[in-house]
């Protein structure tokens, strides 16, 4: 069996086009996994295995790849920047220990790198940060490093210094061996020197490597008394005290480099080594019941424990269903039955294999800390644990967003429907933020997604992939319902013919709720008017209705309703009486509460050279967009704004016409507001229209 001490298992996150991808490349290159390094905008990347990725030159879905460096084995995940596909990152970082968060050197911390930090610091994964691309011009080390504590309020400890800026970048001084690693202009990440540090850094460095040793020692009381007494630390003592605060993630030490150009990945490997921690060294997975609470209990990272793993990916290829698994605890044997505690049945374990992008090693077995994938299982998605049968345990689900924008798509022929289907519900299996549903109505398959990309991507891998040519509508936004006023109601289901009737009265309170609070449900019946075992019955009676608002049929948020008297029969009484009462209660009161339309505010990041500031910005403006602040880089501005989803539809291209190409931006979901009149009644009207069409149609 391995020690658990060698493992690291890291994920490389990123906003786009920072250079994880060529990170990755180059890690894999050093460690001796690939021979001939693959280029992103040549399309050979080898974790960009997509046709859509290699032609897009971005990052899609995660990618799993096995490599060593120094007698340690790293499980390496590098995943997508774009914010469309956030869901791969959270997935990602909810299994791995350590993580390598990647800068841009001109473009800094980025609204992506936001995100991607925030879902880190959830799942409390520790990290090293590495300053890509500073051979590019505008790059500069430092002002990322300020960025770093000012933007992401997070503490980064200089491990490194470049020498030379921009195209005289050569290389980097280690502060803690005080030694210059300096490469020549091959491109080959082994020809690189050691000298001493170059005269004019000499103070600079001294300085930095006081302020490393100063915040490492204040993790350990008497390593700190020595050093204020005038003693320096062993290098055994610093490297023990950061890697203690880079697993606290009260530091995260910080190196730079350049991917492309292969210089200083290195230093990063050996920080990896030397900081981040294996997988006895992490908080382990809690473990829940059926309601997804936390029983107290963890997963104890363990060879010797029951076998606990996650299912934390579902992947089709050209061999069938790939099942990417997590090991938390125990052994895992080919031929073992092994129970889904979510389906509470058992399967049986086939072919298992070590994962590289696309390529596979077949093994036989696996343990406590390994990341594999298992060939052809059924009935597995995202977030189920897989577990000992005679041990069954759960360990805590995963949540994903819910979509904000969808898609009405048709096959163009009818031979199509059925591989449409199929198709479709492989994809679902693949990316939980991806939803589907079908109008009743139209009879139109809906598809829902996080964003205009993440909708095209999947209508590309249908046409593509599964040979399914579609006709698209065009995209909609996820509109919701709320109320604007409180009433006090009272509401009667009286019943009766031939045999026992059906009787319910009650009177409720229906009032606006907090935003963001879904639907409140609260008894405050005294004196058993209505007696307590219906209560959830009602319960279930509103709360059923709120998929569908009284105006245009979307569904209803943020609503508080309190059940404060109501009278039963002590024959005619049911639960059936009581939900059917709170149904029709709904009906009655909602048209009366003030309903209105509220739609999605997305948080827009934009960066555009400063001479297109102003258009931009008068842009936004236009499509009822709240400026929210501006902040100037070396080599433009970010503008950040919240605009509704609904003006946002095809924004890159009026961007880029706007900044001649140079402008970029990114968005995710913020939060629901209530629509203006004008924008209200045209949705409404728009809604009924297309029902009237369908009414026809249908007739």
């Amino acid at each position: 069996m391995t020690d658990l001490s060698l493992y690291r298992n890291i994920g490389i996150f990123a906003h786009v086009d920072a250079g994880k991808t060529t990170t990755t490349e180059r890690i894999l290159k050093l460690t001796g996994k690939i021979h001939k390094t693959g280029e992103v905008h040549d399309g050979a990347a080898t974790t960009d295995f997509m046709d859509q990725e290699q032609e897009r030159g971005i990052t899609i879905q995660s990618a799993a790849t096995t490599c060593f460096w120094k007698d340690h084995r790293f499980n390496i995940i590098d995943t997508p920047g774009h914010v469309d596909f956030t869901v791969e990152v959270y997935r990602s970082l909810k299994v791995l220990d350590g993580g390598v968060g990647v800068f841009c050197g001109s473009g800094g911390v980025e609204p992506q790198s936001e995100t991607n930090w925030r879902y880190a610091n959830e799942s409390e994964v520790a990290r090293v940060i590495f300053v890509n691309k500073l051979d590019r011009m505008g790059a500069d080390f430092l002002r990322v490093v300020g960025q770093v504590e000012k933007v992401l309020g997070a503490n980064p400890m200089v491990m490194v210094l470049p020498i030379g800026v921009e195209e005289d970048f050569t290389g980097v001084v280690d502060l803690l061996t005080r030694k210059a690693y300096i490469w020549d202009d091959s491109g080959q990440p082994e020809n690189f020197e050691i000298s001493d540090v170059p005269a004019d850094m000499v103070d600079q460095v001294e300085e930095y490597r006081e302020k490393l040793i100063e915040m490492a020692v204040e993790q350990d009381d008497d390593i700190m008394m020595a050093y204020m007494e005038g003693e320096e630390p062993s290098m055994e003592e610093i490297k023990s005290c950061i890697r203690k605060g880079t697993i606290a993630l009260d530091f995260f030490p910080t190196y730079c480099g350049s991917a492309f150009k292969n210089k200083g990945i290195q230093l990063i490997l050996d920080g990896v080594v030397d900081y981040l921690p294996c997988p006895t060294d992490v908080k382990p997975q809690p473990l829940t019941n059926e309601e997804g609470e936390e029983t107290g209990e963890v997963a104890t990272v363990s060879i010797d424990e029951p076998l606990k793993a996650l299912a934390f990916k579902i992947m089709e290829d050209r061999f069938g269903a790939l099942t990417f698994v997590r090991i938390y605890s125990g052994v895992l044997n080919k031929g073992d039955s092994i129970l889904n505690s979510y389906t509470g049945k058992t399967e049986r374990i086939g072919r298992m294999v070590e994962m590289h992008a696309d390529d596979r090693n077949e093994i036989s077995s696996a343990q406590a800390g390994d990341i594999i994938a298992i060939v052809g299982m059924k009935n597995v998605q995202t977030g189920h644990t897989l577990c000992n049968p005679k041990f069954p345990v759960t360990l805590e689900p995963m949540v994903f967003p819910e979509p904000v924008i969808s898609i009405a798509v048709k096959p163009k022929d009818k031979g199509g429907s059925e591989k449409m289907g199929i198709a479709i519900g492989k994809m679902i299996a693949e990316d939980p933020s991806f939803r589907v549903e079908t109008d009743i109505d139209s009879g139109e398959t809906i598809l829902k997604g996080m964003g205009e990309l993440h909708l095209d991507i999947k209508v590309d891998i249908l046409r593509r992939t599964y040979d399914v040519d579609l006709l698209v509508g065009q995209p909609q936004v996820a509109y919701r319902e709320t109320i604007t006023e409180a009433i006090d109601e009272t509401y009667t289901h009286k019943k009766q013919s031939g045999g026992s009737g059906q009787f319910g009265k009650i009177d409720y309170r229906i009032k606006p709720g907090e935003p963001g609070s879904g639907f409140v449900f609260s008894s405050s019946v005294v004196g058993g008017n209505v007696p307590k075992e219906f209560f959830p019955a009602i319960e279930k009676g509103f709360k059923g209705m709120m998929n569908e608002g009284p105006l245009a049929g979307f569904p209803v948020l943020d609503v508080e309703i309190e059940l404060y008297d109501g009278g039963f029969h002590a024959v005619d009484s049911s639960a059936v009486a009581f939900e059917i009462a709170a149904k029709g209660a709904f009906r009655q009161s909602m048209p009366h509460a003030g309903p209105q339309l509220i739609e999605p505010i997305m948080k827009v990041d934009v960066y555009t050279p400063d001479d297109h500031v102003g258009d931009v910005i008068g842009d936004l403006n236009r499509r009822r967009g709240m400026i929210k602040d501006q902040e100037k880089g070396v080599t433009g501005v970010r503008v950040k704004s919240d605009v509704p989803l609904a003006e946002m539809f095809g924004y890159i291209g009026s961007l880029r016409t706007m900044t001649s190409g140079r402008g970029q931006f990114s968005m995710e979901f913020s939060h629901y507001m209530p629509c203006p009149n004008s924008v209200s009644e045209t949705v409404i009207a728009e809604v009924k229209e297309r029902k009237e069409q369908e009414k026809k149609a249908k007739n």
